[in-house]
């Protein structure tokens, strides 16, 4: 069961870019940050008591809590190294803590089902893998709807603000460019292909505006962001970052910050970014930690 008492600290919250699937076998940079990031956040906060996981592979026409006692990983994917199929990672649910968010988004006036099924998509149990290997922490995946707007996703994240002051790590995992048409047109042999300029105009804007706190320009990242229909032909890989960053940013302050910059394919992001005022905390605490690959 998870404790729900009020921490004095609330934790930050999360967006990973989680890659390929071949970031499980082949972790590189992203994963050596996400192998730091796991004792980082036990060090500066505490080991979460859940995780509230919000992943661009698990869709629904309404939001969707999927409220198991037990999750496996699930292979959904094909075309890959077969090694894939035998990852493991076979974590506690939380469906006491999906009764709490249930309540939360339905107080925010937004639709919120209960699924007593289970799974984790790659998404969740790759950066997971590398974050929280022993897979002792329950987790809450919440399947969303990838056509609300950036908008209201953050106010969905906004309604989950007060989990994270009672030890509850909310992590969006996506990817923060993701056009597969380009990173597949070198047939995924260059892996360490020049960053494109289109992505990284993209990426810079994305830390400029973090930087600055100017979220209303985030949300209309469409209109206002350089490249973004090409760096994301279909935007369900970024809209977790929204999910994220209105649950660590519930009054829209500006503590948004990237703790990871990193490319493959000359256009595939896994920048990763912390929520909250804890934030900075985390950025540091992260640099000490070494990682064992």
């Amino acid at each position: 069961m998870v404790d729900m008492d009020v921490l004095t600290q609330p934790l930050p919250t999360l967006f990973i870019s989680h890659g390929s699937p071949m970031t499980a076998l082949e972790p590189r940079e992203a994963g050596a940050f996400m192998q730091r990031l796991g004792p980082a956040l036990e060090g500066a906060f505490g080991r979460p008591r859940a995780v509230l996981a919000v992943s661009a592979h698990s869709l629904t026409r309404e939001p969707v809590l999927l409220a198991a006692a037990r999750h496996a990983a699930v292979y959904d994917f094909g075309g890959f190294d077969p090694r894939l199929n035998t990852l493991r990672y076979d974590a506690p649910g939380a469906p006491e803590l999906a009764l709490r968010v249930q309540a939360l988004l339905q107080a925010a006036d937004l639709p919120c089902h209960l699924l007593d099924q289970g799974g984790l998509d790659h998404g969740i149990w790759t950066p997971l893998r590398y974050l929280f290997p022993q897979a002792e922490i329950p987790v809450l995946p919440l399947a969303w709807p990838a056509h609300w707007p950036p908008t209201r996703l953050f106010a969905l994240g906004q309604a989950l603000a007060p989990l994270t002051a009672q030890g509850v790590l909310v992590l969006g995992s996506g990817s923060l460019t993701h056009n597969l048409q380009r990173v597949f047109a070198g047939g995924l042999r260059d892996i360490d292909r020049p960053a494109t300029p289109e992505s990284t105009a993209f990426r810079d804007w994305f830390a400029e505006q973090c930087a600055t706190g100017r979220m209303e320009a985030l949300l209309d990242y469409r209109r206002q962001a350089p490249h973004a229909a090409l760096m994301h032909p279909t935007d369900e890989h970024l809209l977790p970052w929204f999910v994220a960053a209105g649950a660590g940013l519930p009054d829209g302050a500006s503590a948004a910050r990237r703790i990871h910059a990193s490319l493959t394919y000359g256009d595939l992001a896994m920048d990763a970014y912390a929520f909250g005022a804890s934030a900075a905390q985390l950025f540091e605490a992260r640099a000490g930690v070494s990682a064992v690959m």
